[in-house]
């Protein structure tokens, strides 16, 4: 059982709630109440594992069988997800997994953490959110509390999310409940896990934020609750654009530094040592973090208020997608310079999940990176301990198992993430050609291994 700390900003005398939400929160408190996760990536499964180890009896749900089947199996392709613990909690029966949508009538509490992407046209979709939202609304009954953790736009889950739920003639805040709490994860540091990262929580009325609040502070340690769901929605996309406009300033300065001929992650090492007003970010072969550029198009393209041009935002995405571009560039100078063309070599790219150490799918500025390589004539193949294929032009390609003979069989290495997985000391002695985009061989000099 978590020791909670609820910080400043939650009013606990809001007006007593209905009988449903009484007694949901009297089975929230007992952990009598059945509780479900819909989307089983890595959000979804940490998630559902942690309300486990409180307590709850869980039921993850998920379209996609393979993700079923290794979570019934205490199977974790995740390095924040042990095996070991997601198989115990399977084994006495406090998690299940399952593709029966229909489940949902059956929990009292349910958290939706599916996708939410960006459509080939650049513009966010969130589908897989209304999928789910309706799946609900159609087995919608009074009592129950649904919070959405998925990626939205302010006003996402009044003007959409809210909209479908009231189909079902059920009233917000008296029958049913909805609240909206933004996704936290950090993949790059392994102290922080779901439990111990704070939570913001914003509900449709004060009735929903104080039963997702009761809710979440069970297996969350510390829970900042907010005067609305628009407001959660906005620390959100606060948070990752953030990251979106700090990293293209330390992108276009490693453009810069490497017309001059100067080491960029030298010079971030060298400014981290000052110890107040520099928060160091790093480039890399796009923006680093997979959905900081989604939530910059939510901003832009989703909030509706006309005329307004978030301009340093739309620069700093711009910035961002040109790295992919300037990867290419680095790759055929660097061939050029060995006396070879891109088209025709073979070229291995490291790492292509969507994050450092961490799975679930490929990152979209990887697979741009590939796809480009693949168009140009190279003969491009991957290695990823997380991916086991990935598609590209509707033609899956296996990950290849890294070996010293595989190394030294290619003309050019790409580091696109640096998994802690690879052996970088083994590919830096048998090939003769690195980009590294992510500082994985620092500890390694030679002329061959360049980074960006």
């Amino acid at each position: 059982m978590k020791t909670n700390n609820i910080e400043t900003g939650f009013n606990s005398q809001y007006p007593n709630i209905t009988d449903p939400g009484l007694t949901l929160k009297d089975k929230i408190r007992n952990r009598s109440a059945a509780v479900g996760v819909i989307g089983l990536g890595y959000a979804g499964v940490a998630t559902a594992v942690e309300m486990a180890k409180a307590g709850f009896y869980v039921t993850g749900i998920d379209i996609d069988g393979a993700r079923v089947n290794a979570v019934n199996a205490g199977i974790s392709d995740y390095v924040e997800v042990p095996s070991e613990t997601l198989f115990q909690l399977v084994a006495k029966n406090q998690l299940k997994a399952t593709q029966f949508l229909a489940t949902v009538e059956e929990l009292d509490a349910i958290s939706i953490c599916v996708p939410t992407p960006l459509q080939k046209t650049n513009e966010p979709s969130l589908s897989h959110v209304v999928a789910a939202i309706e799946t609900i609304r159609n087995h919608l009954r009074p009592g129950q509390l649904i919070v959405l953790e998925s990626t939205t736009y302010p006003g996402a889950m009044r003007q959409l999310i809210l909209s479908i739920l009231e189909k079902s003639g059920l009233q917000v805040g008296e029958d049913f409940f909805l609240a909206y709490t933004p996704q936290r994860v950090n993949t790059d540091n392994l102290s922080y896990k779901i439990f111990n990262i704070p939570r913001v929580i914003g509900g449709i009325t004060p009735n929903c934020t104080e039963l997702a609040v009761s809710f979440y502070q069970q297996f969350i340690d510390t829970i900042i609750p907010v005067s609305s769901a628009e407001t959660a929605e906005m620390v959100k996309l606060l948070e990752n654009t953030f990251i979106n406009v700090n990293t293209a300033v330390v992108n276009e300065l490693a453009l810069l530094s490497h017309k001059l001929g100067i080491n960029v992650w030298e010079v971030i090492d060298a400014a981290r040592s000052k110890p107040f007003g520099f928060m160091p970010f790093y480039p890399g072969p796009g923006l680093g973090k997979e959905l900081a550029p989604v939530d910059a198009r939510y901003i832009t393209s989703k909030t509706g208020v006309g005329g307004f041009h978030l301009r340093m935002i739309e620069v700093a995405t711009d910035i961002n997608s040109q790295m992919a571009a300037f990867i290419i560039e680095l790759i055929t100078e660097a061939l050029n310079g060995n006396g070879k063309s891109l088209k025709f070599s073979k070229i291995l790219a490291l790492g292509v999940s969507h994050d450092h150490d961490s799975t679930g799918h490929c990152d979209a500025t990887a697979l741009e990176v590939i796809q480009s390589l693949r168009q140009k004539g190279a003969a491009i193949s991957f290695a990823d301990p997380y991916l086991r294929s990935i598609e590209i032009e509707g033609t899956a390609i296996k990950s290849v198992q890294l070996a010293a003979k595989i190394v030294e069989s290619m003309d050019c290495i790409v580091l696109l993430n640096d998994h802690s997985a690879f052996d970088y000391a083994m590919i830096a002695a048998h090939n003769a050609l690195v980009i590294d985009s992510r500082n994985g061989f620092k500890n390694f000099s030679s002329s061959n291994i360049i980074p960006i």
